[in-house]
């Protein structure tokens, strides 16, 4: 699961398209906000605007209001940071031979780890069985003991 906010999945289409509703919603408010402020507004204090300039303003909001949208929408995708912590237990691949430090991918991450035994070869598959300083401790998945049930 990647994270709620308001409800609605990070990353998932329901909370980009409530994005794209509320972005036409209120660009749609804004450009009657203008012809309001243009038509109404200002002949009261005795300026008048012709139509064309109007329609050169309204397009100019419509146009910022695309990319304030398109520089928005990307944020909703993102994968949120967590901390480091919760990657201990995942499984990975060893990219660089542990011998006893090198690197390994976990979760499609690369990371500098180091080995509890002597070195692991390239592609063995390991646990993740603690963390230093940004530094994965790694096993051999084969030696990694599960832990018991607290029930059985």
């Amino acid at each position: 699961m990647l994270g709620t906010i308001g409800g609605d999945m990070i990353g998932s289409g329901k909370s980009t398209l409530w994005y794209t509703i509320y972005s036409i919603i209120g660009t749609l408010f804004e450009e009657a906000a203008l012809a309001a402020i243009v038509l109404w507004v200002l002949p009261y204090f005795n300026i008048h605007i012709v139509w064309w300039v109007l329609a050169i303003l309204m397009v100019a909001l419509a146009i910022f209001a695309y990319v304030t949208y398109r520089i928005g929408k990307p944020t909703l995708v993102l994968t949120p940071k967590v901390a480091p912590e919760i990657i201990i237990g995942n499984e990975g691949k060893v990219v660089t031979s542990l011998a006893p430090e090198g690197y390994v991918r976990v979760r499609g991450e690369l990371w500098k780890a180091t080995c509890t035994e002597s070195g692991l070869e390239t592609d063995a598959k390991i646990v993740v069985i603690g963390i230093e300083n940004l530094r994965l401790i790694v096993c051999r998945k084969e030696q990694h003991i599960l832990p018991a049930d607290g029930g059985e």
